[in-house]
């Protein structure tokens, strides 16, 4: 099974972590590398993300046509600090990793597990 792990935040804890002097923030950086290299494994991509102020939008506007926004579309307090695509035998096994990840890295704190659908290959 393929899953795409999302590691959130909420904004409050998103601005205690970016106060945070940079010989912290290099040792929690550390920890989610080790996180990362002890499930390399189970992990087929990984992507960190930049804040949200740095987002754009694509959506359709008025007329049926694109309009382009600054920002991120969904709106809320959480943050997406990074993604990582899984594959392992099933929910339970993604549970241990997302368990393991809550324990062990810092900052983003909670960890969404989103089945990946996967689509059969057809040649033509």
């Amino acid at each position: 099974m393929n899953y795409l792990l999302l590691f959130c935040t909420n904004a409050q804890d998103l601005a205690a972590w970016q106060e945070l002097s940079e010989e912290v923030l290099a040792h929690k950086r550390a920890q989610a590398s080790q996180w990362l290299d002890d499930h390399r494994s189970q992990i087929r991509k990984s992507y960190g993300l930049h804040l949200p102020h740095t987002v754009t939008s694509v959506h359709v506007g008025s007329g049926g046509q694109p309009l382009v926004t600054d920002g991120p579309f969904l709106e809320g307090t959480e943050v997406i600090g990074g993604v990582a695509e899984i594959e392992v035998a099933d929910l339970d096994e993604a549970l241990r990793l997302a368990k393991a990840w809550s324990v062990h890295a810092p900052g983003y704190n909670v960890v969404e597990i989103w089945p990946v659908v996967v689509e059969p290959h057809t040649h033509v």
